[in-house]
C-alpha cells in the first residue's frame, strides 16, 4: 500500500508538533509528527472497503487524519479526538466532514453524543506512556467498550511497556516494528 505525498508532514507542520511538545512533552509525545512509513504500517491492516465507523485519538497535527480521509469509504462515519485546541481548530478547518471531538477520556460519551455506537476501528497516536496508569486504563477499557465485535484498535508506542496491559483487554495483540521513525516505534495491532 502507498499513499501519495499529501499525508506527509508540511514544515508548518512540524513546527507547530515541535512547539506543542516544548509546552506540554507529556500530553504531544514526540518532537515530530508520525512519519509515513509508520503511518502506513498503521493503515496497512485496516480493512478499508469495509469500515463505516473509525475512530482516531490523539491526532496532532492529521497525520493520520489525512491518511484516514484518502483511505476510508465516503459512507464512513469518522471521529478525530485532540485535546489541543490550536491543533483541533486546524483539524476543524481541514476536515469539515469529520466529527471532531476534544478529549480520548470522554470516548464513550461523545461518540454516543454523535450517535456513533460502535467503531470497526480505532487508531490511535496517543502517548500512552506518558499517562497516569490509571488514566490509560480508563481510556483503554473506553475503546475495548466502543469497539464493535470484529473491531480493531491499533496503536503505536516507543517501547513495548504496553503490551501486557493490551494482552489484558484483548483477544489478540500483533506487534511490527517500524525503525524509519522518530522515534522508531512498535505498532500494537489489537483484536
Amino acid at each position: 500500500m502507498a499513499f501519495p505525498s499529501s499525508i506527509k508532514s508540511t514544515i508548518s507542520d512540524k513546527l507547530l508538533f515541535l512547539r506543542k511538545f516544548i509546552q506540554n512533552p507529556a500530553d504531544v509525545g514526540s518532537v515530530i509528527p508520525s512519519s509515513s512509513s509508520l503511518t502506513l504500517k498503521m493503515m496497512e491492516c485496516v480493512p478499508w472497503n469495509q469500515v463505516r465507523n473509525v475512530v482516531e485519538l490523539g491526532a496532532g497535527t492529521g497525520v493520520f487524519t489525512q491518511a484516514m480521509y484518502e483511505l476510508a469509504r465516503p459512507d464512513c462515519r469518522v471521529a478525530v479526538f485532540e485535546k489541543d485546541a490550536e491543533m483541533r481548530r486546524q483539524l476543524i478547518k481541514q476536515y469539515s466532514d469529520f466529527h471532531i471531538l476534544e478529549d480520548a477520556m470522554d470516548l464513550r460519551l461523545s461518540l454516543t453524543g454523535i450517535g456513533m455506537e460502535k467503531a470497526d476501528c480505532i487508531i490511535s497516536g496517543l502517548p500512552f506512556a506518558n499517562f497516569y496508569p490509571l488514566d490509560r486504563e480508563q481510556i483503554i477499557r473506553q475503546v475495548k467498550e466502543s469497539l464493535s465485535d470484529d473491531g480493531m484498535f491499533i496503536t503505536f508506542q516507543y517501547s513495548l511497556q504496553m503490551k501486557r496491559m493490551l494482552e489484558q483487554h484483548f483477544r489478540t495483540v500483533r506487534i511490527a516494528f517500524v525503525p524509519w521513525n522518530v522515534p522508531p516505534a512498535f505498532v500494537y495491532i489489537c483484536q
